[in-house]
């Protein structure tokens, strides 16, 4: 029987959004570091660190080399693209786990939000819209780690889209030392004022660190009832993601 953090996950890839910023507190960039690492495991016995080349080293024997297909939990990265704040940490640190990574960003962001060399394969777009919309259809399942008004918004977009019946995927929120506390009780204040149904509260999964969300993302089953049935969304803007998504 495999341990907890040794299974493969059902997710292939995961959309995670932040915050082009580190935040004030050391602990932001912690936790997007340890998201980092619960997107892929491998066992510490036959792996080490290479801190001067910044690698992961497969010990084999007497010999030493890159071997990058023992790792057992895989997960790819969406992102927005940028190289700056938790976005370029979560995503240098998955890329050097031997995950593929995939940016999206609007043109006009790549100056403020890219700085330095990128990792992994960066996809240009025209606005936001379609920055989300990429994103969404490429991943299997969302993060939102703490950041601006830009990560919530993906997050509340996000949230609407399965309540609304868009997609069936789903949405977790690492609530790093509390940081989205307000939030919660905000979404809580919701149902209790009748804005929120009960069941579409708990479409948002959340916990206080990566690897506890994780767990509770891969048995989260959705409760809730769509606005709309899943099969009725033609959104020409949104290209065909509504269409192909489960």
């Amino acid at each position: 029987m495999e341990e907890e953090g040794n299974r493969k996950s059902g997710f292939k890839r995961v959309c995670v959004f932040c915050g082009s910023n580190s935040g004030n507190r050391e602990v932001f960039s912690d936790a997007a570091l340890e998201l980092g690492n619960e997107l892929f495991f491998y066992d510490e016995s036959k792996w080490v660190f290479d801190e001067f080349n910044g690698r992961l080293l497969f010990l084999n024997g007497t010999n030493t080399e890159f071997l990058f297909l023992e790792v057992k939990k895989k997960i790819n990265l969406v992102y927005g693209g940028g190289s700056v704040g938790l976005m370029g940490l979560i995503s240098q640190t998955v890329y050097e786990g031997g995950c593929h990574v995939l940016g999206v960003i609007p043109r006009a962001l790549m100056p403020l939000e890219i700085s330095g060399q990128t990792v992994g394969e960066v996809r240009i777009v025209s606005d936001m819209h379609e920055r989300k919309a990429e994103m969404a259809q490429e991943a299997d399942a969302f993060i939102a780690l703490p950041g601006g008004y830009g990560t919530m918004e993906e997050l509340l977009e996000m949230i609407t889209w399965s309540q609304l019946g868009i997609h069936k995927k789903t949405v977790g929120l690492l609530n790093v030392d509390g940081y989205y506390n307000f939030l919660l009780a905000l979404f809580d204040n919701g149902v209790k004022e009748g804005f929120i149904k009960p069941g579409a509260r708990n479409i948002i999964v959340s916990a206080p660190t990566a690897k506890e969300l994780l767990a509770k993302m891969e048995q989260y089953t959705p409760a809730h009832e769509h606005v709309a049935p899943h099969e009725s969304w033609q959104m020409e803007q949104l290209g065909e993601y509504p269409k192909s998504q489960n």
